[in-house]
């Protein structure tokens, strides 16, 4: 079964799909720019101790590493919609006919 989407379902759909990619790319800047203040401070303060710095900019680049996969690559959730709205629609259909 396939559902035709019109005019106004895909620029609403599209837009999302703008948002989410704006909302990675926000998250993206934030990371770099904070995480370069980091390592900064550890230069000014802790050159030549433990590389203290790792942990925070390796477990928050995991984070941003996810967020990147399942904004552009993964993307189930327009996979799941699609499913979700073809079910029911077939549910209505169904309804309509008995």
């Amino acid at each position: 079964m396939s559902i035709q989407l019109s005019e106004d379902e895909i620029y609403q759909k599209a837009k999302k799909r703008v948002e989410e990619k704006k909302g990675f790319y926000a998250h993206l800047a934030v990371y770099l720019v904070i995480n370069i203040l980091i390592v900064i401070i550890w230069l000014v303060t802790s050159l030549g101790y433990f590389a203290w710095f790792i942990f925070p900019v390796g477990g928050w680049g995991v984070v941003v590493i996810l967020h990147c996969l399942f904004v552009f690559v993964f993307n189930k959730d327009a996979r799941w919609e699609k499913k979700a709205v073809e079910k029911e629609a077939a549910k209505i259909k169904k309804m309509g006919q008995g």
